[in-house]
C-alpha cells in the first residue's frame, strides 16, 4: 500500500520542471521542488516523533512553507490540523487538548504566549514562517528523499474544526479520498489542465483554500500565483498571467469597485469560482455585465468539501449552487421525518457521496445524531431544488425564524430588500419576542448617500410580503459582521439584537 493521496498527486505531474507556483516575493517552485520540500518537511516531523494517525496542528500565516508542510504531514502520515489564524491562545487551548496532537507549530511572534498549552496538551512546539521558524531548519537539514508513510484511501489525512457559531468547535475527520475523489471531480467538472494557471488569494486553514484551491492544482498539474492574502492590487497585477481565480463573494464585490475592471482586463481569464458565502445575484449580474464572465458559484462546508457545482459549459445561474457533483446525491427532506420533498418544496438538504468526511473526532453522539440511516449527512443548511435540478440555499436551519407558529425562511425576505435601489446588502434574523415568539428582524447595509430609511424599506416590503413575514424592526447599519471566509455571522447580530422586543 501507497500513501494514497500523495501517490495520485505524483502521478499527474506534468513534468519535474514545469511550475508549481510562483510566490508573491518573485520566488519560483517547480514540482521537483514541490516534492523535494514536502519530503524534507516530512522526514523533519518524523524525526521528531511524528508517526502515522498524529496530528500535526498549525497556526501560522500563509505561504509556500505552509503548504509544504500540509503536504509533508500527509507524506508522514499525520492528520494534518490547520486552524484559523485570528483564533486566540484561549481558543488554541481548547483545540490542542481536544486534539492532543504530536506537534504543534505556530509564528514565532506566538510561540511563548502559547507554549503553556502546547506543553499541557503533550504537543512539540515548532515555529514557521516565510523562510524562518525552528521547523524550516530541520526541514532544511531533512533529506529531500522522503519514503511516504503508507496511508490508504480510509485513513485520515486531516481534521478540520467547524466555526462553531453554536457551542463548540467540533473536529471534521476527512480521509485520503474525501480530499482526493473531490479533488479529482472538481478537476474534471471545472476542467482543470495542465496549462491552467490558479490565482491564489485565499487562506489556507479552510476548506476552500487549502483542498478545493491547492488539490485541484496539484491533481491536475496545473501552477499557482501564491499570494499571502486578497489585495485588490495586487489581484489586477498577477491578473494577466492567470487563466482562473477563486474566491468568496467579498473578492467580487471589491474588485467591482476598482474601475480597471472590465473585458479587457479579463479577456484571457477562463474561469471565475465563487463560494464559501451566497454570492448576491446583483454581484453575479454586474460582474458578467463589467466582464463578459459568469462566476461560477458551488456548494460545499466543512464536512463534505464540495457538493454541488454551477455547469462549466450550461447555465450558471445566478442565486444557485448549481447540480450535485458526479458521484455526489443530493436531496431535500423534512426536518422533522426526514421525507423526501418534492421539487421546489423548501426543507433540509442532505448529501451523500465520497466527499462526505467520516465523523467529528472523538464525538461518536453528534456523529450518530448527523448521518441519516441510509448514510445521508444532515447539512444543517436549508434549501430546495427546483425543477431544473439547481440547488438553491435559502439559509442555515439554525436561521430559520418560527413567527407566530409560521415559518419564514431569512434568504426570501433577505432577497425582497437586496433589490432594493440603494442597498448593498441585508441580513434578516429572528429575535425572541413575547408575543410571537421570534420577531423578523432586518440589518441593512445602504450605499452612501442613498436616499434610504429603515421606513422606506418597511413600506416598500409591505407589498411584497406577506404580512407575517414582513421585519418587524429594520436597522441600517455600516456593515454587517463576517467571519474571516465573508459569511456573515448572524449569531453576533442575533446576540447584538436579542433584547429589542423585551417588554
Amino acid at each position: 500500500m501507497g500513501n494514497h493521496l500523495f501517490d495520485l498527486v505524483r502521478a499527474r505531474i506534468p513534468a519535474p520542471e514545469a511550475r508549481f507556483a510562483l510566490i508573491d516575493d518573485g520566488r519560483v517552485f517547480s514540482y521537483a521542488d514541490m516534492v523535494a520540500a514536502s519530503g524534507r518537511y516530512a522526514g523533519a516531523l518524523v524525526a521528531l516523533g511524528v508517526k502515522p494517525g498524529d496530528r500535526v496542528a498549525v497556526q501560522v500565516e500563509k505561504s509556500i512553507e505552509a503548504l509544504m508542510l500540509y503536504l509533508g504531514s500527509v507524506r508522514a502520515g499525520a492528520i494534518f490540523l490547520p486552524l484559523n489564524t485570528a483564533y486566540t491562545p484561549a481558543e488554541i487551548e481548547y483545540f490542542l487538548g481536544d486534539a492532543e496532537p504530536a506537534v504543534f507549530v505556530c509564528d514565532a511572534a506566538k510561540a511563548q504566549a502559547l507554549k503553556l498549552y502546547a506543553d499541557k496538551a503533550g504537543a512539540k512546539l515548532e515555529t514557521l514562517g516565510v523562510g524562518t521558524g525552528s521547523l524550516l531548519d530541520k526541514a532544511a537539514a531533512a533529506s529531500a528523499d522522503f519514503a511516504d508513510a503508507a496511508r490508504g484511501a480510509d485513513d485520515l489525512a486531516a481534521i478540520l474544526y467547524t466555526s462553531g457559531t453554536t457551542g463548540r468547535s467540533k473536529g471534521a475527520m476527512l480521509s485520503h479520498d474525501n480530499l482526493s475523489s473531490n479533488a479529482l471531480a472538481l478537476v474534471d467538472y471545472w476542467r482543470f489542465g495542465k496549462d491552467d494557471v490558479l490565482l491564489h488569494a485565499l487562506p489556507i486553514f479552510h476548506t476552500h483554500g487549502l483542498f478545493v484551491a491547492t488539490n485541484t492544482v496539484l491533481f491536475s498539474g496545473a501552477s499557482m500565483i501564491l499570494l499571502p492574502k486578497f489585495d485588490p492590487e495586487q489581484i489586477l497585477k498577477y491578473l494577466p498571467q492567470a487563466t482562473c481565480m477563486m474566491g468568496v463573494p467579498t473578492f467580487y464585490v471589491r474588485l467591482l469597485q476598482d474601475k480597471r475592471l472590465g473585458k479587457d482586463t479579463t479577456a484571457h481569464m477562463r474561469l471565475f469560482v465563487s463560494g464559501s458565502a451566497p454570492l448576491l445575484a446583483e454581484t453575479h449580474r454586474e460582474w458578467r455585465e463589467r466582464t463578459g464572465h459568469a462566476i461560477l458559484e458551488r456548494y460545499g462546508m466543512t464536512e463534505t468539501n464540495m457538493s454541488t457545482s454551477n455547469p462549466y459549459a450550461g447555465d450558471r445561474v445566478a442565486g444557485t449552487v448549481g447540480f450535485p457533483l458526479p458521484g455526489v446525491s443530493a436531496r431535500v427532506v423534512d426536518p422533522e421525518t426526514g421525507k423526501e420533498l418534492a421539487r421546489d418544496e423548501i426543507g433540509m438538504i442532505e448529501v451523500k457521496g465520497p466527499n462526505v468526511f467520516k465523523g467529528y473526532w472523538r464525538n461518536p453522539e453528534k456523529t450518530k445524531a448527523e448521518f441519516r440511516e441510509d448514510g445521508f449527512f444532515i447539512t444543517g443548511d436549508l434549501g430546495k431544488i427546483d425543477p431544473a435540478g439547481y440547488v438553491h440555499i435559502v439559509g442555515r436551519g439554525k436561521d430559520l425564524i418560527i413567527t407566530g407558529g409560521y415559518n419564514v425562511y431569512p434568504k426570501e425576505v433577505e432577497t425582497e430588500i437586496d433589490e432594493m435601489p440603494g442597498v448593498i446588502e441585508s441580513a434578516v434574523i429572528g429575535c425572541p419576542h413575547p408575543d410571537f415568539g421570534e420577531g423578523v428582524t432586518a440589518v441593512v447595509v445602504v450605499k452612501s448617500g442613498a436616499d434610504i430609511t429603515a421606513a422606506s424599506i418597511s413600506k416598500a416590503l409591505d407589498q411584497r410580503l406577506a404580512k407575517f413575514k414582513l421585519p418587524k424592526q429594520v436597522f441600517i447599519v455600516p456593515e454587517l459582521p463576517r467571519n474571516t471566509m465573508g459569511k456573515v455571522q448572524k449569531n453576533l447580530l442575533r446576540d447584538t439584537y436579542k433584547d429589542i422586543y423585551a417588554k
